[in-house]
C-alpha cells in the first residue's frame, strides 16, 4: 500500500477537527494535573497548521509535515507545542522530499518523530506522558510489519497500543512535566499528552483507511 500526499494533508485536517472536538476533554483531563490548557493549545496550534496547509499541501511531504511542526512550535504554548512541534519536524526531515510513502516510510515518519519527542523531553515509558501512549504504538506497528501484516493492519496495532498505553496512565505518578509536581496526587488521572496522541494517530488510520 502506497499512502500519497493526499492522504497525509488529510490525516493533518482531521487531527485538527480532532483536536477541536476534544478541546474541553483535554482540557479537563490537564485541568487535574496541569496547567489546563493542553485542549485549548492543541486546537490552537492545529487551527493554525488548518489555515497553512492550502499554501503547502503541494509541496512533498516532508515539507508538509516541517511546516506543521515549525507552526506548531510557533503558536502552541505550554509544552506540547515544542513536543509535537519536534515531531513533525523531525518526520519531515527523514521523508524530505517524498511525494509516496511505503509501509517502512510511515513507520519511520512515526517514529523518527517520537524518537524527536524522547529527545526533546527526557521522557521514557512510566513517566505518564506522551511517550506512554507512542512507545507501544510503536511497538505493535513495528511488530505487525515484521510478521507479514500489511500496513492498515499495523495502523490498528498501533492505534490499539497506543490506546492501551493512555490507559495504563491512569494508575502511573507522574516523572515529568507539571504533573510531576503533585507527586502521588498525579495517580488516578489519564495523562492529556497520552490522550491527544492516541487521538492523533487514531486520524492517522482512518485516514488510510478512507
Amino acid at each position: 500500500m502506497s499512502v500519497s500526499k493526499e492522504q497525509i494533508v488529510s490525516w493533518l485536517k482531521a487531527t485538527a477537527d480532532v483536536m477541536s472536538e476534544n478541546k474541553t476533554y483535554l482540557t479537563e483531563l490537564d485541568s487535574a494535573i496541569g496547567d489546563a490548557d493542553h485542549g485549548i493549545n492543541m486546537n490552537r496550534g492545529f487551527s493554525k497548521v488548518l489555515e497553512k496547509l492550502p499554501t503547502i499541501e503541494d509541496s512533498d511531504i516532508g515539507n508538509i509535515l516541517k511546516t506543521t511542526g515549525m507552526t506548531l512550535i510557533s503558536t502552541v504554548g505550554g509544552a506540547s507545542g515544542p513536543l509535537y512541534g519536534t515531531f513533525f519536524m523531525r518526520a519531515g526531515m527523514a521523508l524530505a522530499s517524498k511525494e509516496t510513502l511505503s509501509n517502512d516510510d510511515v513507520y519511520t515518519m512515526l517514529n523518527t518523530g517520537m524518537e524527536g519527542v524522547i529527545s526533546r523531553g527526557r521522557a521514557s515509558v512510566g513517566d505518564k506522558t506522551m511517550i506512554d501512549a507512542m512507545m507501544p504504538a510503536m511497538a505493535a506497528f513495528k511488530n505487525t510489519l515484521d510478521n507479514g501484516g500489511d500496513l492498515l493492519a499495523a495502523m490498528k496495532a498501533c492505534v490499539q497500543g497506543a490506546e492501551q498505553g493512555m490507559k495504563d496512565t491512569i494508575p502511573l505518578q507522574a516523572k515529568k512535566g507539571r504533573a510531576s509536581y503533585l507527586g502521588e496526587r498525579s495517580i488516578g488521572h489519564q495523562d492529556p499528552g497520552a490522550t491527544s496522541s492516541f487521538l492523533m494517530l487514531n486520524m492517522l488510520l482512518q485516514a488510510l483507511e478512507a
